[in-house]
């Protein structure tokens, strides 16, 4: 049922409605659960002035909206087009969209030595850089997603046909021969093999190979005017409030993943026990040193190539300066 419009303005007794959306996959539904509550019973611990509403849609659409919204095109009237307050968000994605949205310290998925892979059906298994050659087809994700933007690097910035389709539908439309290979994200990451696909390469083990650090691919993003539209101190506030989910929900790891079950696509617990630890972990508590290197290098490269604007995020914490509420 779609969701009922409704009043985003504050009264005397109404809470700030805080609309955050995230990708419809387990380790996003395992971190937020808490500021909304299980079954709509209310947030796990008291949330203040604020109240959350969650939406969850595929991280291209996401990508997709907040690059609309930045160019005032709303898109199709039909849908649902009320403004997101945090959002999941593509590190390739955030430079063309940098002036609306600021880059959380939590929330994040790295991937520390693995990430997005390229597969291909087993008996027409081709070399990364093969993929330049014209006819090659690749299947992505999103044109705009990380996991495209770090196959871009690793081609050189070169030339390549790049076919966007709805990432679960990737591994069969691989193993089908609609293209050379496919690039999967998500719980594919794991059941790939399960198509009849085999490994090309994996771009966060090349990522790292390259630079020693994590591969940036989900980025929690907070919008840039939060403070204007509802007081001084708002942005931090909110961001306290994402870490303390978090925390929330990794110390209360069981009923963080029953929850989570219901975003798994048919994976057994413990596969998805091992997914949510994959994307749910130190960084995504808070990036570090080593992960905002890792930001600022992958955006440092892909604009050396004009893939993306050049752009520095700045890291919004919570009021105790690590994302946390004490």
């Amino acid at each position: 049922m779609p969701e009922q419009p409704q009043s985003e303005e504050p009264g005397a007794d109404r809470p700030v409605v805080i609309r955050l959306a995230h990708s419809p996959d387990p380790d996003d539904a395992f971190m937020w659960w808490p500021l909304v509550g299980v079954r709509g019973e209310g947030p796990a611990f008291d949330t203040g002035r604020f109240r959350f509403e969650t939406v969850a849609e595929d991280i291209d659409a996401l990508n997709r909206r907040a690059i609309a919204e930045a160019t005032g095109d709303r898109g199709d009237p039909g849908t649902d087009s009320r403004r997101l307050d945090v959002t999941a968000m593509s590190c390739g994605t955030w430079p063309f969209v940098q002036r609306d949205w600021k880059v959380t310290a939590c929330g994040a998925s790295l991937g520390d030595g693995y990430g997005p892979k390229l597969v291909a059906r087993r008996e027409a298994i081709v070399r990364p850089e093969a993929l330049v050659e014209p006819g090659r087809r690749v299947l992505v994700p999103g044109l705009r997603t990380s996991a495209a933007m770090a196959l871009r690097l690793r081609t050189g910035g070169r030339s390549l046909d790049l076919v966007a389709v709805p990432f679960d539908e990737i591994p069969a439309r691989t193993a089908a021969g609609e293209a050379d290979a496919g690039l999967v994200i998500h719980e594919s990451q794991l059941t790939f093999e399960s198509e009849g696909l085999a490994l090309v390469e994996d771009l966060g083990a090349w990522w790292h190979g390259e630079t020693g650090l994590p591969l940036p691919l989900g980025l929690n993003c907070i919008r840039a005017d939060l403070d204007e539209r509802h007081g001084p101190g708002t942005t931090a506030e909110v961001t306290g409030l994402l870490r303390a989910s978090i925390d929330h929900a990794l110390a209360h790891r069981e009923t963080s993943l029953d929850y989570a079950l219901g975003f798994a696509r048919g994976m057994d617990p413990a596969l998805a026990d091992r997914f949510v630890e994959m994307y749910v972990n130190r960084w995504t508590l808070d990036f570090g040193v080593d992960g905002r290197s890792a930001v600022a290098s992958f955006l440092d490269r892909l604009a050396d190539l004009d893939l993306v604007p050049r752009a520095t995020p700045e890291f919004v914490a919570g009021p105790c300066g690590d994302g946390a509420v004490r």
